[in-house]
This record gives C-alpha cells, structure tokens and sequence, in this order.
C-alpha cells in the first residue's frame, strides 16, 4: 500500500492507439509535499521527461534512437500544476502544518565496470528507501573530498512512497586507494559511509609463481638423480 507521507501525487494515464493497432500507457505524476515536489511523464514504464525544479527547466530522457518529442511550455504548465497540488494538499490536511514521517536511506557502493588499475572506471552509490525526497551525497578518496566528475540523478519515486537515487563518480582506480560515499538525511543521526577499495591482484602472478617453483622443484630433482648416477657408476 502507497503511503501519502503528507504529500500528494496527481496521476493521469491515457491508452494511446498507434496505427498499428498496439495500445501504450502514457502516464502522468505530478508530487508534492511541504519540502519539494517532483513532475514526470512515462510511457510503457519508462520515463519520457521529467521537470528540473532547481535549473528551471524540463530534461527530456529517452534515448537518442527513439522519435523526438515536443511538448510546448512545458515547465510553465508544471509549475502551474505544482501550485494546484500543493492547494490540494493544504486542503487534505486542512491547513494544518504536521510533522513529516522520516524514513532513514539505505545505500551501496560499486564499480560499473570490473577494476582495472589505471583505467577509466565509474563508482555507483545507490541510495533508496529515503523520505523526504532530500539527501546529501559527499564523495571522498583516501580521507580527502572530491567533487570532480561527481553528478547526481534525480530522485526516482518507488512504490511504497519513498525515493531513490544515484550518484556516480568517474575515477582511474590506483591501486591502495579508498573511495567512499557517504549520505546525509534528516532521517539520520549521523553521515551513512559506504567504502570501496582499489584491491586489484596482478594477472597470472599466481600461475608464474607457481610455474616457477614447479620448474625449480623439477630441475633440482634431474641434478640430483644425475648426481647419483654419476656416483653410482664410480663405485663400480
């Protein structure tokens, strides 16, 4: 069951005919609450676009194959809803301001590609289950803060009311180095740290060793026997 959490979500959906004859499921979330709010229209259970609150603007998000899409005045008539869902959620709750539920973020860290010392790479922290829909994500290597080739998602809504988002970071991974991405939120008595460490073995360091040590062992076996032999044939 989705929670309201004091906040209000406008949702309007439409079965849309191609020529084809296939229906697609367009919908439309509009969400908000005293602290933020958040518009956003999908099709067939992906994201076609989503409005931008803090830049002012509206981030078309399908990709670059698919037909382009137009849709005029488009943050004008989300900010136009905006107002409208936050008249409505005044009267849902009778003009009475209530204290938020808070729900604590959980998080993870991890690398998009296998680590590879000296190659490009990208870090993941994945942050969910939060509310409010507000976190502060710090990114730090080896103790020291880092904000180059750091950027945030936006925040994805689940299905229980609460949000998720990502954070990425671009790094060349050296070998020794520790990264860590850690979260603060309202729900938290303290910084939620994640750690990830460059811990890359050498390839076929293992298989030379013991290449190696099979070849010394096998060497010194033929010297010794040689040596008896040769003794051997002596004592005759």
């Amino acid at each position: 069951m989705i929670r309201m959490k004091l906040c209000l979500i406008l949702i309007c959906t439409a079965w849309l005919h191609t020529e084809a004859k296939s229906r697609h499921r367009v919908i439309g979330v509009t969400l908000c609450s005293d602290t933020d709010g958040e518009v956003m229209y999908g099709s067939n259970g992906d994201e076609m676009y989503h409005v931008d609150f803090s830049t002012g603007k509206g981030v078309f998000t399908l990709p670059p194959f698919s037909d382009p899409l137009s849709y005029p005045r488009a943050y004008e008539r989300s900010v136009v809803g905006m107002d409208i869902c936050k008249d409505r959620l005044k009267s849902y709750t009778g003009g009475h301001s209530k204290p938020e539920p808070r729900d604590a973020p959980q998080s993870s860290i991890y690398s998009e590609d296998d680590a590879e010392l000296d190659s490009k790479n990208t870090l993941i922290c994945h942050i969910t289950g939060f509310y409010p829909p507000h976190v502060e994500v710090t990114w730090t290597r080896n103790n020291v803060n880092v904000t180059d080739g750091v950027s945030l998602s936006r925040y994805y809504p689940n299905d229980d009311g609460t949000f998720s988002l990502f954070s990425h970071l671009s790094l060349i991974p050296k070998l020794g180095d520790v990264y860590s991405c850690s979260v603060e939120h309202t729900a938290l008595d303290r910084p939620l740290p994640r750690t990830w460490e460059v811990d890359v073995e050498l390839p076929g360091v293992g298989a030379s060793v013991f290449c190696g040590v099979g070849l010394a062992g096998g060497l010194l076996g033929v010297a010794v026997g040689t040596f008896f032999l040769i003794k051997g044939n002596n004592c005759n």
